[in-house]
């Protein structure tokens, strides 16, 4: 198989039956026809080339229903490798991942800062070439980048913690790797990421928050990422929770990240304006009570900005990530609380509200299932 993009072999049936696969495996051919729809000869001849281009392999045999055993099918998960990027604001992450979101290699670049365009292309291309090296073949790379992302050409339009504009990342890398490139906002990213690999188990909505040197948010609707009109979907961290608060970066009034991102939860901490919000997590849980008192007040903003979403958007669950997302011993219980007493009613009180389980490979693993959607998912 060629390197680069599914996109050449795949039809519709096609990608009906992997999803099936993915989703239900190990399943007979005669279970796939008959929960899909498609007519048995129909499954038989696209399996068989899915079985040719070692997508798909057959295991062992399943349990007979009267008549001879049938044979399972089930995702070669090994046989292709994706490239997965998390790139900025400090450092460039990379990771190769099989199939099914197992890291098999990693990277990390601290970015030299300030930077341009150039040289933040250029440490991108550095980084993935120190992973690219692998006996499996590549199918393509995602990236995860924060700030304003035009989906459709690849484009990092606006990365406002690197002071950058009009990147044209996907057109810079499928030219130095000849792959197909996938680029991403990376809450979004994250919440794509934790849709097929956070053991949420079957959700029609859900909500991932990214919550770090910025504030992000990515909408899974009915099983797909919702972007908005012009992919700016998920930019919460610039929504208003106070018309009298402090100025942010963007020129506007008390936005939801300057109460909970890192660089504001360290603004806040007494007296030693060099700790960061790592230190005044790391004093509160030494029972330093006015740095507890800190997070537990960015867990109450949080709550009210989440409040706001809930009542907007009703996702079934939301899910937190980033480094703040750490301290979710003191700002969890504040933001539940918020909630629970704000939310118009009892039902939205109720929503599920957790700390992501893939920790700080989220984004990264997010970056992956770009291109995993690419694969599997009927378009």
């Amino acid at each position: 198989m060629r390197q680069g993009t599914f996109k050449w072999m795949k039809s519709m049936n096609k990608s009906i039956i992997l999803n099936k696969i993915r989703k239900d495996g190990p399943i007979s051919r005669a279970q796939i026809a008959r929960e899909t729809n498609l007519t048995p000869p129909t499954v038989s001849s696209n399996v068989k080339e899915l079985i040719e281009e070692k997508i798909v392999e057959e295991s062992d045999i399943g349990q007979s229903q009267g008549g001879r055993k049938p044979t399972m099918l089930v995702i070669n998960n090994q046989a292709f490798s994706i490239i997965g990027v998390d790139a900025g604001p400090e450092n460039i992450e990379c990771i190769v991942a099989d199939l099914a979101g197992n890291v098999l290699k990693r990277s990390k670049t601290k970015l030299q800062l300030p930077i341009t365009n150039q040289e933040f292309i250029a440490a991108l291309k550095s980084s993935i070439k120190k992973v690219l090296e692998t006996d499996k073949q590549v199918v393509g790379i995602g990236v995860a980048m924060h700030g304003v992302v035009e989906v459709e050409t690849g484009t990092s339009l606006y990365a406002p913690n690197l002071g950058l504009s009009n990147i044209p990342i996907k057109q810079q890398l499928e030219q130095a790797f000849g792959l197909e490139v996938k680029v991403e906002n990376d809450a979004r990213a994250m919440a794509l990421g934790e849709y097929w690999f956070g053991d949420h188990g079957e959700l029609e909505s859900m909500l991932a928050v990214n919550i770090g040197s910025g504030v992000g948010a990515g909408l899974i609707i009915e099983g797909k990422l919702y972007h908005g009109a012009s992919d700016i979907a998920g930019e919460i961290g610039h929504m208003t929770i106070d018309l009298h608060g402090e100025t942010c970066e963007c020129g506007n009034r008390g936005c939801l990240q300057t109460f909970v991102t890192g660089p504001a939860i360290a603004r806040k901490a007494p007296g030693n304006h060099l700790l960061t919000a790592e230190n005044v997590f790391e004093q509160a849980i030494s029972g330093n009570e006015e740095c507890a008192a800190i997070l537990k007040a960015s867990g109450r903003a949080m709550g009210v900005g989440l409040t706001n979403l809930i009542h907007i958007v009703n996702p079934e669950k939301i899910v937190l990530g980033g480094g703040v997302s750490k301290a979710e011993k003191f700002i969890l219980p504040a933001i539940r609380e918020t909630i629970r007493t704000s939310a118009l009613t009892p039902a939205a009180s109720q929503t599920t509200v957790e700390v992501s389980k893939l920790g700080d490979d989220a984004t990264l693993i997010g970056a992956i299932t770009l291109l995993l959607v690419d694969i599997f998912e009927v378009k």
